[in-house]
């Protein structure tokens, strides 16, 4: 697998503390996060990566990632625009300020769904997260849940689950997360996801009142 990770020093910025949510594809991070922003409307916003790949069949571009070249991405990791970004099966993906900052202005919980290597960076800078990993059962539960998908070729499927041995050692490491949720069934998953973000939440909820 080759990578390469690049990093851009981020100031604090204002608003309700952001969510960092990691974990495997496949894992389940996706329909967790809808189910928690549906039931808790107004709250949380969606900060949308950027990537270089194409979209898949059904996604929508804004909406799921923003699409861009290659260039255009290059061209803004260099002018310092991301907060983290990096190269995985020969394409970018990134998180932009402006998308962050877009939430937050709203006076919403942002939610940033990255990967471990942007865990790693995100917490060389001053976003100050709180960190939440969302991690499968087992490999072998992880393993059929994305060959169901029928989106991945064996090439790429092998790629994933060998990312996701790595991501789920490195969850285990002390200090790393604040919350470790293993969806194993669904209900229980969502409950601690939402008992995990339940003070953020209510912070929110109280300022929407006063204001």
């Amino acid at each position: 697998m080759f990578m390469r990770l690049f990093y851009r020093q981020l100031s604090a910025m204002a608003g309700p503390r952001p969510v960092v949510i990691s974990g495997p594809s496949g894992a389940g991070k996706s329909t967790l996060l809808k189910k928690l922003m549906k039931e808790c409307e107004n709250v949380f916003g969606f900060s949308v990566s950027h990537t270089t790949r194409n979209p898949r069949p059904g996604e929508e571009d804004g909406k799921d990632y923003h699409y861009v070249t290659r260039e255009e991405m290059q061209a803004g990791i260099e002018n310092g625009d991301f907060i983290e970004s990096a190269e995985f099966s020969g394409n970018l993906y990134g998180t932009s300020k402006a998308a962050v900052q877009a939430v937050q202005a709203q006076n919403l919980i942002c939610i940033l769904d990255i990967d471990m290597q942007g865990v790693k960076h995100i917490k060389k800078t001053d976003l100050n997260p709180i960190y939440i990993s969302i991690q499968p059962p087992t490999v072998a539960v992880l393993e059929k849940r994305l060959r169901d998908r029928k989106t991945e070729s064996e090439e790429s499927l092998e790629r994933r689950l060998k990312a996701a041995a790595v991501d789920m050692e490195y969850s285990k490491e002390p200090g790393v997360f604040d919350a470790i949720i293993v969806n194993d069934k669904l209900e229980d998953a969502y409950m601690d996801l939402k008992h995990s973000l339940l003070e953020e939440i209510n912070m929110v909820k109280k300022t929407k009142v006063s204001s």
